[in-house]
């Protein structure tokens, strides 16, 4: 395997330690922190770059720069419009998900975004079906923000 392929599968593993990490305290706390989620995105910002310099992924670094701004971007936009809905870690961790999954590319994307979504909205009726939960109960989303994020990545 090439030093290029360790350094990527060694990210994406630091990435899934984190993402654990991340859902154990939005379950526990509902929230993410940005001692954890800010010197992430940083750490993923820098990586994008050096594999823009060193190993031509000047493509891949575009895409995760508009990934960031897009998934991020949206976010902030669910936060603005629901303040009681989507919290700052929400839009924050989905810059930091928007930058990696640009990076794999638009599928991943899409797939990533789309299916935190879908499974959030699953979870939610699920346990309003079986009356523990009400349409107004405050739900953790980072999890499936992450568990989307890492089928974004699968799917690419």
């Amino acid at each position: 395997m090439d030093p290029a392929a360790v350094v990527v599968v060694l990210a994406h593993l630091v990435l899934l330690g984190i993402g654990i990490r991340l859902i154990a305290v939005d379950i526990a706390t509902h929230r993410l922190p940005d001692r954890i989620v800010l010197p992430t995105l940083g750490g993923a910002l820098l990586l994008a770059l050096a594999d823009a310099v060193f190993a031509g992924g000047g493509a891949r670094l575009l895409g995760a720069l508009w990934g960031m701004l897009i998934l991020g971007g949206f976010y902030a936009l669910l936060r603005a419009l629901s303040r009681e809905g989507m919290g700052g870690g929400d839009v924050k961790l989905g810059a930091l998900i928007g930058l990696v999954l640009g990076w794999h590319g638009w599928q991943a994307l899409l797939v990533g975004a789309a299916s935190a979504f879908v499974l959030g909205a699953a979870h939610a009726l699920w346990l309003i079906a079986l009356r523990r939960a009400t349409g107004s109960t405050h739900l953790a989303f980072g999890p499936w923000m992450i568990v989307g994020s890492a089928l974004g990545v699968a799917a690419a």
